[in-house]
């Protein structure tokens, strides 16, 4: 990795929130707000969408709307999401976990489970952004500066980094235990410093999540993202927003950084719509579950019919192999196949 340069200092204006000036568990020498001028949102503003994914959800953050990214857990519901016409996608770790492991959200997934996974998504259509949950950065600075190095090779186009303990779990579930203010920070300078060592000068998106609302308050939360934007992070991410309230302060006090709030059915922040949280302030709503949890009823239930019947065509609701392979991808290959020169398509 190459040395990236200091955008660290105390004397260049910068478009996050300065941290409250009141005791906390930050040492007395800690560094200077950051900013990076070429990554100022106000450069994102005009032109055309980039083909890069990383430029592109920066002008997205940039411009009027809300981004809306469906949770994704493997290429069926990638397919199935870009179809629908969604112009970004979240690679939900819970989700990842489940489809490529079959193991609930307990940091049981690896760095190289994610990655594999987010290869092969960004490569169904590269100028999609996605954003991947990237847990605690599986380890201290050196591990966190490898896993963004890692997610943006890949073709991610933004992570968001937490503040649980390493032996993490879902955001949704109870019993959350969550790192001290400096170790989570560290974490974030940490991902902000690999980026910008990335040669050529990286669009890549950090994100900073904290789990401590439900731990240590939303006072605390929040002026943990506070300390989270000033240390580099281009969007802060509340996890368990409990209240339409509690959003919209929280969207006021962490201005004029964006906002991203994470949508789970039956979770601990109330089903909200993404015109609802955009009304609200935020800026990037995730609905991590919608495609595993859909996946878990439909398989079920098709399972069950045919242990029931003795068939599948139910089930199939009239899909033949042919326009199942349509939706992953099977027209475009056929062009690329017959452009070539080549005849092995021409009868599917």
């Amino acid at each position: 990795m190459s040395p990236a340069l200091d955008y660290f200092t105390n004397s260049q204006a910068a478009p996050a929130p300065v941290p409250a000036a009141e005791p906390s568990a930050e040492p007395s020498s800690k560094p200077g707000v950051y900013y990076n001028a070429r990554l100022d949102p106000k450069n994102f503003l005009e032109g055309p969408l980039s083909d890069n994914p990383s430029t592109r959800l920066r002008q997205m953050l940039a411009r009027p709307g809300i981004v809306v990214a469906p949770g994704i857990c493997d290429g069926i519901s990638a397919r199935c999401a870009l179809e629908a016409g969604f112009d970004c996608l979240y690679q939900s770790g819970a989700a990842t976990t489940a489809s490529r492991l079959g193991q609930p959200d307990l940091a049981i997934a690896t760095l190289n489970d994610f990655v594999g996974s987010a290869q092969m998504v960004c490569s169904l259509d590269p100028t999609i952004p996605v954003i991947a949950d990237a847990d605690t950065g599986f380890g201290g600075p050196a591990m966190v500066a490898r896993t963004v190095t890692q997610y943006a090779r890949s073709g991610v186009a933004a992570l968001h980094i937490e503040d649980q303990v390493q032996t993490k779990r879902c955001g949704h579930l109870l019993g959350k235990q969550v790192v001290s203010r400096e170790e989570f920070l560290t974490r974030i300078r940490a991902a902000v410093i690999a980026r910008d060592a990335i040669p050529g000068g990286s669009d890549f998106v950090i994100i900073g999540r904290t789990d401590s609302a439900q731990v240590l308050g939303m006072e605390e939360a929040v002026e943990r993202l506070k300390l989270a934007a000033a240390a580099g992070a281009d969007v802060c991410f509340i996890e368990g927003v409990k209240s339409k309230d509690l959003l919209e302060s929280t969207v006021k006090a962490l201005a004029p950084t964006p906002v991203l709030v994470n949508v789970i059915s039956g979770g601990l922040t109330p089903p909200f719509t993404y015109r609802e949280a955009e009304q609200m302030g935020a800026k990037i709503i995730i609905f991590s579950l919608v495609s595993c949890v859909a996946m878990v009823h439909a398989c079920r239930a098709a399972m069950q019919s045919l242990k029931k019947t003795g068939t599948d065509f139910i089930s199939a609701q009239g899909m033949d192999p042919k326009s199942f392979f349509q939706v992953m991808g099977l027209d475009p290959v056929i062009e690329l196949d017959a452009k070539a020169g080549g005849k092995a398509f021409e009868q599917v």
